[in-house]
């Protein structure tokens, strides 16, 4: 009786289980269609959110940064849990907002004449220079080269935790300045932060921190205060590791409604565009710079990521974006950049579907990045012009390392490929000229 009924359950189990599988299996089915059929297929969703956040996702695309082979990879996997973030509740305050409306009801407008029309687009995809001119510049470079140059002296007296994965840390000057040092689980994550710095700068994209390089040399000056500090969080003596600049009252931002897997994309058209503030505008100007960099840089940890959560979270891109925070005054900081470039290219095949989605998602660009592509795309010469960049401002590029010559061929075809997408969209809208409400 003992052994029938010792069959029996494991029968049961046994069913069980293989129905987990089958539903899973179609869920994940229909989620990768939805994908597939591109942005212009799918409807646009509600607005309205609900529920605690939750966080099932970071299970398995942050176990994906600590894996060194492309071999290793798996989607299932979910034994490590990282929170690769620069901690909000170290940078939070309030946020600020441009909130002068600048739609204007139909009616309104033609009583008040053609004085009163806001140009929003200009030639079918560009965004206007009246909302570039509102756009402050991040980090400038004049502030970057000045933070770069007073970084690189400073005497650290203090570690602790606070930017992100227990090996990282918030660092104190000796003037009470801080910074995010990202020791890195491998030499990669450091090169792809500091790359995608540079790469940014190329496009003249200004939303990522400052930084630069520091070795950790236990007897040097910089690092002779903190040096058991650095020994009990397993630092190895010598290894380069990146220092970025600590920006205060961040806020955490959530992925706009156009941008999310049920909208059809950011269009240049008059009807969708002129529902938004200002201030919505120049967020949303500052998200298509976003999505240019990370599809370039190939990153996986940010919009993409969330893309892929959905098979577990459907209201993942309701929640906060990975690794994207906002000043005050409404400026997108962009953080964590270590999966971009030399790890995004390794593991590239695993992520495309979803970085080809995220930049189909977008026909609004801003004209001084688009002319940087094109630029890059007509001479060819992204991987020169990287390196002189990086070499240039970068005493310790030696000894980092550069991309191999695999990974500059990728980044120089993801330079064509967004060149032909911005072309596209171009021949697509250009016959609506300027876009006005």
């Amino acid at each position: 009786m003992r052994a029938v009924s010792a069959n029996l359950l494991a029968w049961l189990l046994f069913c069980t289980c293989a129905c987990v599988f089958y539903v899973w299996n179609r869920l994940e089915g229909s989620r990768l269609d939805r994908f597939t059929r591109g942005p212009q297929s799918l409807r646009r969703e509600s607005r309205h959110a609900g529920g605690p956040p939750l966080d099932l996702s970071v299970q398995t695309f942050r176990a994906l940064l600590t894996v060194p082979s492309a071999q290793r990879l798996r989607l299932g996997d979910g034994g490590l849990y990282v929170r690769n973030l620069t901690d909000v509740k170290e940078q939070t305050g309030t946020s600020g907002s441009r909130d002068d409306r600048i739609n204007v009801d139909a009616e309104e407008s033609a009583q008040r004449g053609g004085s009163d029309l806001v140009s929003l687009v200009e030639e079918g995809i560009f965004w206007s220079g009246r909302l570039e001119e509102q756009l402050p510049v991040s980090f400038s470079e004049g502030h970057a080269r000045a933070w770069r140059e007073r970084a690189r002296g400073q005497r650290v007296v203090k570690l602790e935790p606070g930017c992100g994965r227990v090996s990282n840390q918030l660092a104190t000057f000796w003037d009470g300045t801080k910074v995010c040092v990202r020791y890195g689980i491998n030499a990669e994550q450091v090169q792809g932060e500091t790359l995608t710095y540079y790469l940014a700068g190329l496009l003249g994209i200004t939303n990522v921190p400052p930084l630069v390089l520091s070795q950790l040399n236990p007897d040097s000056e910089q690092w002779g205060d903190v040096r058991r500090h650095a020994a009990r969080l397993q630092w190895s003596d010598w290894a380069v590791v990146s220092l970025t600049e600590w920006v205060a009252n961040l806020t955490a931002v959530v992925t706009p409604e156009p941008l999310r897997q049920n909208s059809e994309g950011l269009r240049p058209l008059p009807g969708e565009l002129g529902n938004y503030t200002t201030g919505e505008l120049l967020e949303l100007m500052q998200w298509t710079d976003l999505i240019l960099l990370d599809y370039l840089s190939a990153n996986f940890d940010r919009l993409v990521s969330n893309m892929f959560s959905l098979q577990w979270d459907a209201r993942v891109m309701e929640r906060e974006t990975n690794n994207l925070l906002r000043t005050p005054r409404g400026d997108l900081v962009f953080v964590d950049n270590e999966a971009g470039l030399v790890h995004g290219f390794r593991v590239l095949d695993m992520w495309e579907k979803y970085h080809g989605a995220v930049l189909g998602s977008v026909c609004v660009f801003r004209r001084r990045t688009a002319q940087r592509v094109l630029e890059l795309h007509r001479r060819r010469d992204t991987r020169t012009r990287l390196l002189e960049l990086y070499g240039d401002s970068e005493p310790l590029s030696p000894e980092l390392g550069f991309l191999s010559d695999e990974h500059a061929r990728v980044l120089q075809t993801r330079i064509d490929r967004v060149h032909r997408h911005i072309s596209h969209c171009k021949g697509k809208y250009q016959q609506l000229g300027s876009v006005t409400v």
